[in-house]
């Protein structure tokens, strides 16, 4: 090596230290083999068009591939969301593990955990993306180690079934049979689910026909593409070019959008519930309590410019729950307490019945916080003939093969 190579190779590892050291702190890595593989695996040469620094942040995704429409296709996750999914998976040596959605990295970790005795198949529907794991795979000396398989997602990899872990990297509205169907009884299955617009993603334990939900994150991923493609569709309720506002759909009833557009520019309410928060503290939960008792809550979204015009109070890139009831709506917000670590929850609503359709929102707030602020929901998937009565009381969403029930206790 040059002394070049010998202080970029120094300074790589450095970073990777660094990065191991930030993922421990704040809870993200656990697992002390999980904490050897990143420490190893080198993976800044999977984007050799990002600065090196940047690639080794914990936040940090990069994305490596968009559409015409700018629609992100691929990427290599952060590495706290990397190591959340393989936290959630409980990784351990000698297992066999389908990972949906390639990169190269992950695979990598995935490999360094299951070690020489175990197996890790990387699937991804486009040829480009399997290009690049396959030659980061071969740079970084894992190609050996990891099968690249060139296919879509959606059916798995039955040649190398079964699976001891099935751990998926993009978005997924559904899913496939093949999933299940190629993980032993009792294994896991991790994949970001999108359930009404929100996305969390879930570890699963396999329990025959059916899927038991043992854990969930907070989450953001590329959506997947082929057959189990089934994006969530944009509504704009304000449509001036940089400042744009509007709904997300994810199976909720089409909106009056015109309506909704002149609400939107009527004078805000603002009602508060008397319900706090701390500085960090997620609403992941109370959101997931709001779409399981509404039926029309779909996701506010807009672009910074709509904030500065004070269009919306808020913007958040996981979308706002929104109570849409005909010609007006709510949406959750925050505001500063006197004390500087926390903060209280409350509703911004517009239109002629602004006020009643905020008094449903903040009186679920309310409720949330008397019955279920400590209790996480239960997510169950089920085959999609399942009979209504085989299946627990609360929000059930109905996808072309599967039923999700989303319960609380």
């Amino acid at each position: 090596m040059t002394t070049d190579d010998m202080k970029s190779a120094v300074s790589a590892q450095q970073l990777r230290d660094e990065m191991v050291r930030h993922l421990v702190g704040m809870g993200a890595l656990r697992d002390s083999r999980a904490v050897a593989a990143f420490r190893r695996v080198p993976r800044h040469l999977a984007t050799p068009d990002e600065d090196m620094a940047r690639t080794y942040r914990v936040e940090h995704a990069v994305i490596t591939k968009t559409d015409p429409d700018g629609v992100q296709l691929s990427s290599v996750s952060a590495p706290r969301i990397q190591a959340m999914q393989i936290e959630q998976g409980d990784i351990r040596p000698g297992m066999r593990v389908l990972e949906i959605g390639s990169g190269g990295v992950n695979a990598a970790y995935l490999a360094e955990i299951v070690g020489e005795n175990g197996l890790v198949v990387t699937a991804d529907i486009d040829p480009e993306v399997t290009g690049h794991a396959e030659k980061f795979l071969h740079e970084t000396g894992y190609e050996g180690r990891v099968r690249v398989v060139t296919g879509d997602g959606e059916a798995g990899v039955p040649e190398h079934a079964p699976y001891d872990r099935v751990i998926v990297t993009v978005q997924a509205a559904d899913i496939p049979p093949a999933w299940w169907e190629q993980l032993v009884e009792g294994g896991r299955l991790v994949v970001p689910l999108r359930m009404r617009g929100m996305t969390r993603t879930v570890a699963f334990v396999r329990r025959g026909d059916r899927l038991v939900s043992d854990g969930f994150e907070l989450c953001g991923f590329v959506p997947m593409q082929g057959a189990g493609e089934n994006r969530v569709r944009l509504v704009l309720l304000h449509d001036v070019e940089g400042e744009e506002v509007g709904l997300r759909l994810d199976g909720h009833p089409e909106p009056d959008a015109e309506a909704l557009g002149s609400a939107l520019n009527t004078p805000r309410v603002e009602m508060w519930s008397g319900v706090t928060l701390a500085g960090d503290e997620s609403n992941e939960h109370l959101d997931l309590w709001l779409t399981t008792v509404f039926d029309n809550l779909p996701l506010l979204t807009g672009k910074p410019a709509a904030r500065a015009r004070g269009l919306v109070a808020s913007i958040s890139p996981h979308g706002i729950p929104t109570l849409v009831e005909g010609d007006s709506f709510a949406y959750r917000t925050v505001r500063p307490t006197d004390d500087p670590d926390r903060f209280e929850l409350g509703v911004i609503a517009h239109g002629p019945r602004a006020r009643a359709v905020g008094d449903r929102m903040v009186e679920q707030i309310q409720v949330w916080n008397r019955e279920q602020r400590g209790n996480h929901a239960r997510i169950g998937v089920y085959p999609a003939d399942t009979p209504d009565d085989q299946l627990p009381a609360g929000r059930v969403i109905d996808r072309p093969h599967t039923r999700i029930a989303i319960t609380w206790p």
